[in-house]
């Protein structure tokens, strides 16, 4: 694969990726109710990271924002921070990969340079892929926590009956998936562009001397050089007579 279409892929991957973790983190589904338990399905509630709502099934939704933040759990809000935190990253890593690509020429700009863009937008991408997926999995572990408590002390833990009708846990919401597969492709974005960046170097740029700082001198000025060294270091005689004689010297 060229490093042109590796760069290029990359990029594409790395934009589809930061709308998807971005679009995750603006839907409302994060938690869905489960309604295994439950006798009245028509009505459940989901919840986002900024709004809780209800639905029913004739397509109707009523939602609320959390009016607080201070009353949310730590965790809630750390995992609104990494989701914040990966969206910035991407955005600026697309930004910084338009203007890298190889295949649009912006001025006198060397390949060096847009080599070093590269990385940099790799890397970003590889640490908001991160921060995506670290997010949605610590939300996650949060449903799957509240869900096992809440099946023992509703189910059986206390003297409760399977199927009771006051037990009401939750499930994983179309947002935890959404955001799974844009923190991945951001990973996947990253390293494409980083491997793209060690095609794009110059190779010049890995040797440590440069060949034009010992250009050799030319045919004539050594012609020149050697008369003037053979001419300057005759030897001379006792009596101040130049002599035919010579001497190298070390």
């Amino acid at each position: 694969m060229s490093v042109s279409l590796l760069q290029v892929a990359g990029f594409m991957l790395s934009a589809l990726g930061t709308f998807l973790i971005a679009s995750a983190t603006a839907m409302d589904m994060w938690s869905i109710e489960d309604r295994s338990f439950t006798v009245v399905t028509s009505i459940y509630a989901y919840y986002g990271l900024w709004y809780s709502c209800v639905g029913t099934e004739y397509g109707t939704t009523q939602c609320r924002p959390y009016f607080t933040i201070l009353g949310l759990p730590g965790l809630f809000q750390g995992v609104r921070a990494l989701m914040i935190v990966g969206i910035v990253l991407g955005v600026i890593g697309v930004l910084i990969a338009i203007f890298a690509l190889k295949c649009l020429r912006m001025g006198n700009m060397e390949d060096r340079v847009k080599a070093t863009m590269t990385i940099t937008s790799g890397a970003m991408f590889i640490v908001a892929g991160i921060c995506a997926i670290a997010g949605v999995s610590i939300f996650a572990n949060l449903i799957v926590t509240n869900f096992a408590l809440t099946s023992f002390t509703s189910v059986g833990g206390f003297g409760g009956s399977f199927g009771s009708t006051g037990f009401v846990g939750y499930t994983f919401g179309a947002a935890l998936f959404v955001g799974w597969v844009g923190g991945g492709i951001l990973l996947v974005a990253g390293v494409m562009l980083c491997l793209a960046c060690r095609g794009m170097m110059p190779e010049k740029g890995f040797n440590i001397y440069d060949g034009t700082a010992y250009k050799a001198a030319s045919i004539y000025r050594s012609e020149a050089k050697s008369k003037t060294y053979n001419e300057s270091h005759r030897g001379q005689s006792m009596d101040g007579r130049h002599s035919t004689q010579r001497f190298d010297y070390v």
